[in-house]
């Protein structure tokens, strides 16, 4: 198994004015690769450390101010994350999506093809992440149609890892968390055989988030499983 995944939430029920906290992480190493299953452990494990600890002080007192901006910690964890596989696993790589939740808002990182998505109520699923992968650059120069995408036989072949070359360059952005709705982190063994309109029924059809994800790597196993599937499913409770 070369997938990876963190989940970590954080309330401080005696405080009324604490916001809600996560962290949650999808990796997937690259198959390709030696110690591809490495390289998504070490990324996990060392962005995680390092954003809980430099959170750490916050989340003790949240009424403090932090020292960096979020996209100053989610950056300096990626690069981390980075330094981390390039010594632990040399010439290998894996993808990395990272979600940071505080309070009504989310800082997404994002490296590779692994994906988050919003998924809404109503059936609508936006797609957070842009795939950093040779398939889908072609795509939007235009030159191949989504169908061909689809079914090319290089379509994981990624120009952008963690672990592969010296500067990288993660994709970082803020946005609301989806009121209501869900915020979902997966690996392409779920997304790429699984439609997104199906994703939105099951997820929208579970009682609760841990039948959602138990029905998701179900149905991706159902539809043929050709690879590892890893789901985070996150929601904030009113």
């Amino acid at each position: 198994n070369e997938d990876c995944l963190f989940a970590f939430s954080f309330c401080m029920g005696s405080e009324a004015s604490t916001p809600p906290f996560g962290l949650y992480i999808v990796a997937d190493g690259m198959g390709g690769h030696q110690y591809g299953e490495v390289a998504a452990n070490v990324a996990v494990r060392s962005l995680s450390s390092h954003l809980l600890r430099k959170l750490h002080p916050y989340l003790s007192n949240p009424t403090g101010s932090m020292d960096e901006s979020l996209q100053e910690l989610m950056t300096g964890a990626v690069e981390e994350a980075q330094r981390a596989v390039m010594q632990a696993a040399p010439g290998s790589g894996t993808t990395l999506t990272t979600a940071l939740v505080l309070g009504q808002q989310m800082i997404i990182a994002h490296v590779g093809d692994s994906r988050a998505y919003t998924i809404h109520p109503d059936g609508r699923v936006d797609s957070l992440t842009r795939d950093h992968s040779l398939v889908r650059r072609l795509e939007e120069l235009g030159h191949i149609t989504s169908e061909e995408a689809a079914s090319r036989p290089d379509r994981n072949v990624l120009y952008r890892a963690v672990g592969q070359g010296e500067a990288l360059e993660p994709d970082i952005f803020i946005i609301p968390f989806p009121q209501p709705g869900h915020l979902m982190l997966c690996s392409d063994g779920l997304w790429g055989v699984l439609p997104e309109k199906e994703i939105s029924r099951i997820v929208n059809a579970a009682p609760t988030v841990q039948v959602a994800c138990q029905n998701l790597v179900a149905a991706a196993n159902n539809a043929g499983g050709p690879d590892n599937i890893s789901v985070v499913l996150v929601q904030l409770l009113s």
